[in-house]
């Protein structure tokens, strides 16, 4: 199954492999949709989504990447791309920090905790998955289609 973003040319850099998650709220905080799709080599091999009816787009993102620790066999080793650099950020530069401190920021509380934790274990308990943030919007085929899965469901 091919995913695609209408276009007929595909970009040079564009992931073909991989899981791609993406998460929204319309408006934020509201309704919110995520979606999560693997797949190898433009084969999707699953995918899933959801939604809530009152929510952030920062839940949803990372709702989106618990979902893509379920969709990859253990042992695989694969990239998750989210468009959320707010998200890949606090799993891959932050979490380990807060932790350290009792799950406490600097200057704060750490915001969507329950998600963060389930997250950051999920990827620390998980070393074949590597989380590498894409550009949203950017027509990179698959994630295109998570935001389209995150959107449609969003709507439900």
């Amino acid at each position: 199954m091919r995913g695609g973003s209408g276009s007929t040319q595909a970009k040079a850099d564009d992931p073909r492999s991989g899981v791609f998650t993406d998460g929204s709220a319309s408006p934020n905080p509201g309704p919110g949709g995520w979606g999560a799709v693997y797949v190898i080599d433009d084969l999707v091999i699953a995918e899933d989504h959801g939604n809530e009816p009152a929510t952030t787009n920062n839940r949803m993102e990372l709702t989106a990447l618990i979902a893509a620790l379920g969709l990859v066999p253990p042992g695989v080793p694969t990239i998750v791309y989210s468009d959320s650099n707010l998200a890949v950020r606090t799993i891959n530069e932050w979490a380990a920090g807060w932790e350290k401190r009792g799950w406490k920021r600097k200057t704060g509380q750490v915001e969507n905790l329950d998600l963060v934790k389930a997250v950051y274990e999920g990827f620390r308990l998980r070393p074949e998955l590597d989380l590498r943030w894409i550009k949203a919007h950017a027509g990179f085929t698959w994630n295109e289609y998570a935001d389209r899965l995150a959107n449609r469901w969003r709507s439900q």
